[in-house]
């Protein structure tokens, strides 16, 4: 039985998903996960100490034959229209935290781009906004 995800472990599964997506979950990764989920209002109803179950679980489903696919349409399930740009702004997060982003890294957004039913040009906004606050001097 798939599990029914709240929109907080959603986005919890967005970025375990991104973090994922090239083999390589780094600590960098892991601690901004944290401190998402710690500073988001939209996480004031999560409960942190449940953050590593939320991830496990996720990388439990990405284990699985097609769990990719199975992840994405939790996600989808679970958040609400107004979460979705949120969804794309924590992957993006995640994804840029070691540099810019690896072409793995891009089919990764690309595919959660679609599962979210993002307009192609609010994910460019998005990923334009994403680069400039990560721009180094």
């Amino acid at each position: 039985m798939k599990p029914v995800l709240t929109p907080q472990a959603a986005l919890i599964y967005v970025m375990v998903i991104q973090s994922a997506s090239d083999a390589d979950m780094s600590d960098a990764e892991l601690h901004l996960i944290g401190e998402i989920v710690k500073t988001l209002p939209v996480f004031a109803p999560f409960d942190p100490s449940a953050l590593i179950a939320v991830a496990r679980e996720c990388a439990a489903i990405l284990g699985e034959p097609q769990g990719l696919e199975q992840a994405l349409i939790l996600v989808a399930e679970a958040l609400p229209h107004h979460l979705r740009e949120t969804a794309y702004v924590i992957a993006l997060d995640v994804a840029m935290t070691k540099g810019p982003v690896q072409i793995e890294e891009m089919r990764i957004l690309d595919r959660l781009r679609h599962a979210l039913e993002l307009d192609r040009l609010v994910a460019a906004a998005i990923e334009r906004s994403a680069i400039a606050r990560f721009a180094s001097a």
